[in-house]
């Protein structure tokens, strides 16, 4: 039997070639086109849920997400169905933990702000108090859910910056306190944290884990890094709490309504935003696309 593998968007051609030896049809174009397809590889932007799957019909065997997260898939949809569903997290860890590292660099030594100042020619000679930033070494990181990504982000602060690791996460980590790194409360974190960084998966009890309330517990000299999820973080608060100078300063890569951004957090000098770039390099993207690839392989040929 040819097995029919519909993907809703370009892709590497690593993960592609994979797909293509082993002699699958494949189809290109948006979900609405994806009807009768024996697999789905999808992007986080695609929605999959119950009246999608209608759509592809009951022959669909596997739904791979090229994302490190599946909560653009219902998976207790696909779980009732007997679709196998799966993700790429792993091969992103390196990719998202430099990008969170280089957030950070760019909102605390103020980075896009002297870029924004030389451009407009304000540039007219060394000032002993132009644009002056925080240094990380001997700071607290604090680190709100030490998984792959997490522990990697507090590997290289605390080795390469000399940075005090705390971190908080559902379950004591053995291997997170033979590292340096020390439990402890999710309040605690915030208020000891000179730097507070993110991530943790989207569920419905990390939907706005860091609130207006959870902001005003934070020192006022502390940076707020999300690479997670948008939705993780109340969007509407930390624009207040970056206007009102409550926090010193943010960089978020996701967003709460992307691709929509609020237009007081647009407006933020003390905020480095980008466009959800975190797993964006060659190497994150090519890793992504075969392991996607390879997740359709393995259950097709079962």
């Amino acid at each position: 039997m040819k097995y029919t593998v519909f993907i809703t968007s370009r892709i590497p051609q690593e993960g592609i070639n994979l797909l293509q030896q082993q002699g699958y049809a494949l189809k290109f174009g948006p979900l609405k086109n994806a009807k009768g397809a024996h697999a789905l590889l999808c992007l986080l932007t695609d929605t999959v849920d119950a009246k999608t799957m209608d759509l592809i019909g009951p022959q669909v065997r596997v739904i791979s997400n090229m994302a490190a997260g599946l909560d653009n898939i219902d998976v207790h949809e696909a779980v009732k169905r007997g679709i196998t569903f799966a993700n790429t997290p792993g091969v992103l860890t390196e990719a998202v933990a430099e990008h969170t590292v280089a957030l950070l660099l760019a909102v605390s030594r103020r980075v896009v702000e002297g870029d924004q100042f030389v451009r407009a020619k304000k540039y007219k000679g060394w000032q002993i108090d132009l644009l002056l930033g925080q240094e990380l070494q001997g700071k607290t990181l604090g680190i709100v859910g030490y998984g792959r990504i997490g522990s990697r982000v507090a590997e290289i602060l605390e080795k390469g910056f000399g940075m005090k690791v705390v971190y908080h996460d559902e379950h004591r980590n053995e291997i997170a306190e033979k590292n340096n790194a020390r439990y402890v409360s999710f309040e605690d974190l915030l208020k000891i944290s000179d730097v507070v960084s993110l991530h943790v998966p989207l569920l419905p009890t990390t939907v706005h884990l860091i609130g207006e309330k959870e902001l005003l517990t934070m020192k006022r000299t502390v940076y707020l890094i999300n690479t997670a999820r948008g939705q993780v973080v109340d969007e509407k608060a930390l624009s207040k709490a970056l206007k009102e100078g409550e926090i010193a300063g943010a960089g978020i890569d996701v967003f709460e309504h992307e691709p929509k951004v609020n237009a007081s957090l647009l407006k933020a000098q003390n905020a480095v935003l980008t466009p959800h770039i975190g797993s964006a390099s060659h190497e994150a993207r090519i890793a992504m696309a075969e392991l996607a690839a390879q997740n359709i392989i393995n259950v097709l040929k079962k």
